[in-house]
């Protein structure tokens, strides 16, 4: 029985490694052709590595690790859907406060400042 961890990993399909070896070697690959081609047009270079990429992606997606990050992807969308963002006037109204505390907070540390260099004048003369 497969569980977590490394055990888990070793038991998953035997060429996954090679596969991480294919998607290595064409973002490589792409990277040298990038560099290689660099007199062509950006628009082609772009296109190419943007295929490049996709080729390389499908083929990560195909491994037991590429599985899980796509399934922790597809799982954080979800819970960004879920989540209550706060609306504009919740927003506006939470700002302002923050900003009324900082300024009064500046106050305060401002008059002990003022307090404190005011003593340590009239002690030292």
């Amino acid at each position: 029985m497969a569980t977590s961890g490394s055990v888990g990993a070793t038991v998953g399909n035997g060429l996954d490694w090679l596969k991480w070896l294919i998607t290595v070697a064409l973002l490589a690959l792409g990277v040298f052709g990038n560099w290689y081609y660099q007199d062509e047009s950006l628009l082609m270079r772009v296109i190419g590595l943007i295929g490049v990429a996709a080729v390389a992606i499908g083929i990560a997606l195909q491994t037991q690790r590429g599985a899980a990050i796509w399934t922790l992807l597809k799982e954080a969308r979800g819970e960004i859907r879920r989540v209550v963002w706060p609306t504009r006037d919740e927003t506006l109204q939470t700002t302002v406060i923050v900003l009324a505390l900082v300024l009064v907070f500046a106050l305060i540390l401002w008059m002990l400042d003022s307090a404190l260099s005011w003593f340590v004048s009239s002690v030292i003369g």
